[in-house]
């Protein structure tokens, strides 16, 4: 008995990476075993990187809070334990916005946890 190729979901799948790889530079774009590589690889970094997003975001925030705070002589980690003692429940991303949009605010809140 011929051996039988299923060409038609090969070539789908094949179709499938070369769409994925459109964009990328030199032989990554139109050469199918440099592109499924590429593609492959750029996967690992997405689903790396959408973990590592979040810890960027809150190195930033927590930047951001610190530069706040030490405007009112106070350290980030002295500002956070106020902040916690008097029960005021909002986050770092919120903190963090008010300290660089809304100086005003965030004044407010430091002399409430003074």
């Amino acid at each position: 008995m011929p051996r039988s190729v299923n060409s038609v979901a090969s070539r789908a799948r094949r179709k499938k990476v070369m769409k994925q790889a459109k964009g990328f530079f030199g032989r990554r774009k139109n050469v199918w075993t440099v592109a499924k590589n590429a593609v492959e690889k750029a996967m690992v970094y997405a689903y790396r990187d959408r973990k590592q997003k979040k810890r960027n975001f809150r190195a930033l925030w927590i930047m951001r809070i610190n530069a706040g705070a030490r405007l009112h002589g106070m350290s980030y980690s002295q500002f956070m334990g106020q902040v916690k003692k008097a029960n005021i429940e909002l986050n770092r991303k919120v903190l963090a916005d008010l300290a660089m949009n809304h100086p005003e605010a965030f004044t407010a809140i430091v002399n409430q946890v003074k």
